[in-house]
């Protein structure tokens, strides 16, 4: 095996953590980072024009292309597992959608064994993260790398949602990542000046002109190196040759809640017996590896609309065409926003504190592979539970990362999934049918207005809910006395030295909302963990809890 080159940090990654790790850990000029990257160049249109989201997750020449092994409570249904095989990561064939999540999660987190996760000390790394175009003064960032922004809301279907919100009984939040989570209100996207405001757009391209930075794309980290117990380096192929890159200081993976545990597991750490079947040996026995896999599921609840004013005149090849050319030449129009301009989160029942269920509302009936359920005008929103207590898994299916993972997240196989589901459409049914929505509400299209039953919910449930592209948790943080955990609150792997994973896959728990905010909070933290520098000072801000929240629902 050739030497290739010798780095402080070497990185394995440059997705949404990754991305942030690789300029925060330049920025000084005193060490050097290597970062390892698969995919290559996010050029182009596909990535770049926010309306164009469906299109790259799609594509093998970004996407990883995972999907699930027959999952038992769906019908033995296949989901597909999008995760960017590109830079940036999968922040650059996302929704865009801005969440942080709820504070009650980290303090969750911290509750877990995440010490200093909690949210008085993640809430300084989000402010440090971004620059908030509308948000909540004292509770959002000014001057951070990540822009984040606010659709136009031209359409009006967006405020027909906000209202219909009010009208039944919910209140209005006027920044959801701010001080209140919970109502309705205008979703927050990273998109800046009309271009999709990736991770690698934010922090890694601004970074590439250091000197004491390299990535290296079409890169394929094989496996970890180890010297005397200490992580010392990455085995990579490039151009069909291996070389072995390595790190002085500390190899940091940020491959994603697919990818890093499988680094781990080829590399000797994780379950003996799992890894002892597929002829690897056991260099650190970490049985939580691979494990408690999560995600967000999420059904659409679909209308016809009653007047034009929907997006579905957009969707013609022509429409498309002279969208594209607008957004090219003028960075502006529909090209510009991703189109969940308003959403909500809402609690599902009383004695529920703090909100566990999500809507994105799109102002247009149609499906993130672009599949139509009728030619004609409609609108549709996108709900599901937040806190599913359904774990999953990734296994290896052989010795080597160009074998295919196996990927089960076991989805629905708690009875209360079921329950949240049925809950979710009836509660979204009620907000459609409220007064703001009367001139536009029309025929609901799925699951139908006849589907009323618990038995007919479940089977459409069965049959219609899809992953909102959430995976996390099989790396997760905590006490290192722990033997699920993988990942100590420093973001070191238990059982050996120089080695850290610091992405998604260290949730102990999902968060509220898309996973994109928190990932790049973890790289910001992180990184400063990495440095040894001393944590940001923690913040006194007190999150809003609805008052009644012990007897209302609303």
């Amino acid at each position: 095996m050739r030497e290739g080159e010798t780095f402080d940090f070497l990185v394995v990654g440059a997705g949404s953590a990754g991305s942030v790790l690789a300029s925060r850990l330049t920025e000084d000029g005193t060490t050097t980072v290597g970062v390892i990257e698969f995919g290559g160049t996010d050029a182009g249109p596909l990535i770049q024009m926010p309306a164009a989201l469906s299109y790259p997750m799609n594509l093998p020449f970004y996407d990883w292309g995972f999907q699930t092994e027959p999952e038992p409570h769906l019908g033995g249904r296949r989901l597909v597992c999008p995760r960017g095989k590109v830079i940036g990561g999968s922040s650059s064939i996302n929704g865009m959608v801005y969440v942080r999540g709820h504070a009650r999660d980290f303090d969750t987190w911290e509750e877990m064994g995440a010490r200093g996760w909690g949210f008085r000390n993640v809430l300084p790394y989000f402010k440090r993260a971004e620059t908030s175009h509308g948000g909540e003064d004292g509770w959002r960032g000014t001057d951070g790398p990540l822009h984040v922004t606010r659709g136009p809301l031209d359409n009006p279907l967006h405020h027909a949602f906000m209202e219909a919100g009010a009208e039944a009984g919910y209140g209005l939040t006027e920044d959801y990542n701010g001080s209140r989570q919970e109502g309705f209100g205008r979703m927050e996207m990273t998109i800046w000046k009309g271009r999709r405001w990736s991770a690698a757009n934010a922090y890694l391209k601004p970074a590439l002109g250091r000197k004491n930075l390299e990535l290296m794309t079409r890169t394929f980290a094989h496996r970890i190196v180890f010297e005397d117990g200490r992580a010392v380096g990455v085995e990579v192929e490039n151009g069909g040759g291996r070389r072995i890159i390595r790190a002085r200081r500390e190899v940091i993976l940020a491959a994603s809640a697919i990818n890093s545990p499988r680094l781990l597991m080829l590399s000797g750490i994780g379950d003996g017996e799992h890894l002892q079947a597929h002829g690897i040996s056991t260099r650190a026995h970490r049985p939580g590896v691979g494990q408690n896999l999560q995600d967000h599921l999420e059904l659409y609840l679909q209308m016809t609309c009653l007047k034009p004013v929907s997006l579905y005149s957009k969707l013609n090849w022509v429409s498309k065409a002279l969208i594209g050319a607008r957004w090219m030449f003028s960075g502006d129009g529909i090209g510009a926003s991703n189109q969940f301009e308003s959403c909500a989160f809402v609690r599902s029942a009383a004695g529920v504190d703090y909100p566990d269920i999500q809507y994105h509302f799109l102002p247009v009936a149609i499906r993130y592979d672009g599949k139509l359920p009728v030619k004609a005008h409609g609108f549709q929103a996108h709900v599901g539970p937040m806190r599913s207590k359904s774990r999953g898994r990734v296994a290896l299916t052989g010795p080597t990362l160009k074998d295919p993972p196996s990927i089960l997240f076991n989805y629905m196989s708690h009875d209360d999934d079921w329950s949240d589901f049925r809950t979710c459409i009836r509660l979204t049914r009620e907000i459609f049918d409220q007064p703001a929505f009367a001139p536009y509400r029309g025929e609901e299209l799925t699951p139908g207005a006849d589907k009323t039953s618990n038995e007919e919910l479940d089977a459409y449930i069965s049959e219609a809910v899809e992953s909102a592209y959430h995976p996390c948790g099989t790396c997760r943080i905590g006490d290192a006395d722990d033997k699920w955990t993988v990942v100590d609150p420093e973001c070191r792997v238990v059982g050996v030295d120089g080695l850290r994973v610091i992405d998604s896959s260290i949730f102990p728990q999902i968060t509220n909302g898309n996973l994109n905010g928190p990932t790049i909070m973890v790289g910001e933290k992180g990184a400063d963990l990495v440095l040894g520098r001393t944590p940001l000072a923690a913040a006194n801000a007190e999150p809003w809890i609805n008052p009644d929240w012990a007897m209302a629902q609303r």
